[in-house]
């Protein structure tokens, strides 16, 4: 990707225009890349972005929970607060949220540091994400409203709050675009009000299911494109954030509505006994369902000969496929073998 049609990616991606588009450059250069080359790297916006993220997830986190009535009242105690700051703010949230978004393959680094896939790390990616906080930062004039807008849609800080009974529709989004596309989905940002949207012509499918909050506190809006066949979404929120969320569940329901929804039988192309057991793996680490478990029984027949039996299990299911051979390895590519075909058949 050249350099324009990244910087113009990443700044679709955080919902944030830079005035000066030197400063988002500069958040993804290392310093290994400057001491060959010269310039200026992103420690410093690393710096400045590691102290804004942890005032503004505090910030979130006092505005969600908390309540000022003469004095400050809290839904959680500090122990609750400490674990549920350090959930998002930890390096494994924002490395994750660097690949999800598709920046770090974008660094910028020296020779030494890609010799050594160093942007593979979980630290490495956990600095971009800083730096490019500390950018937006810098970039704003400290505009606290602009940079909360942008750590909620970076780190996406709603999913850390959502129950087991509700759904991730932003992440469900992403997963239906890159197993289609391979890309992340895109999304537009503008301000404005609710009622003054349905004065402008617009092409596409908008929100209209009953709001949760009054019109006139819905001061945002999103569009998001997926496949050029599929009309344009438009969702409401009062922040940038909740109009992603409401255009990404606006879109998940339309897709389920025309069966364009990815399945399990989707994900294996040709299911077989010899690949039986890596790809129930697959599916299991794409989230249909656990790892399965394997128990072995070893028994000798007549002769003597060993007879190895296989037991099949994955926890969502009650039941149990076993396979008898000469082979330890063989029964247990035949266990997996009729797990396999078993899920496939009960997605039907």
């Amino acid at each position: 990707m050249d350099e324009e049609l990244l910087l113009k990616m990443v700044q679709g991606q955080i919902g944030y225009i830079f005035k000066n588009i030197d400063l988002l450059k500069q958040a993804f250069i290392r310093k290994s890349y400057t001491e060959e080359n010269g310039g200026e790297n992103n420690e410093v916006l690393e710096f400045i972005g590691d102290k804004v993220l942890d005032f503004v997830v505090v910030r979130f986190l006092s505005q969600r929970y908390g309540h000022l009535e003469n004095v400050y009242l809290c839904d959680l105690n500090e122990g609750e607060l400490t674990s549920l700051k350090s959930k998002m703010v930890g390096k494994k949230s924002l490395a994750l949220r660097m690949d999800e978004l598709g920046f770090a393959q974008h660094l910028i680094m020296g020779k030494s540091d890609i010799q050594n896939n160093i942007n593979e790390k979980f630290s490495i990616k956990e600095d971009l994400f800083e730096a490019i906080i500390g950018a937006v930062a810098i970039d704003s004039c400290w505009n606290l409203n602009d940079i909360q807008s942008v750590v909620e849609i970076m780190l996406n800080l709603d999913s850390f709050l959502i129950n087991e009974e509700e759904t991730n529709y932003v992440k469900l989004i992403q997963e239906w675009e890159l197993k289609k596309k391979g890309v992340i989905p895109l999304y537009k940002y503008y301000e404005g009000s609710y009622e003054s949207t349905w004065y402008f012509p617009f092409n596409g499918i908008s929100q209209t299911f009953p709001m949760l909050y009054p019109i006139h506190e819905l001061r945002f809006h999103c569009k998001l494109k997926l496949l050029d066949s599929l009309p344009i979404f438009r969702g409401f929120g009062r922040s940038k954030n909740e109009a992603r969320m409401a255009v990404c569940e606006l879109a998940y329901n339309y897709l389920r509505k025309n069966d364009l929804l990815f399945c399990i039988r989707d994900e294996i192309e040709n299911p077989n006994k010899d690949d039986a057991i890596n790809q129930l793996e697959i599916l299991a680490r794409r989230g249909y369902f656990s790892i399965p478990t394997y128990d072995f029984e070893e028994n000798y027949d007549a002769n003597g000969n060993p007879i190895w039996k296989c037991s099949c299990h994955i926890e969502e299911y009650d039941i149990r496929f076993c396979a008898e051979s000469s082979s330890k390895k063989d029964s247990k590519k035949t266990a997996a073998f009729e797990m396999l075909e078993y899920v496939l058949r009960k997605e039907k």
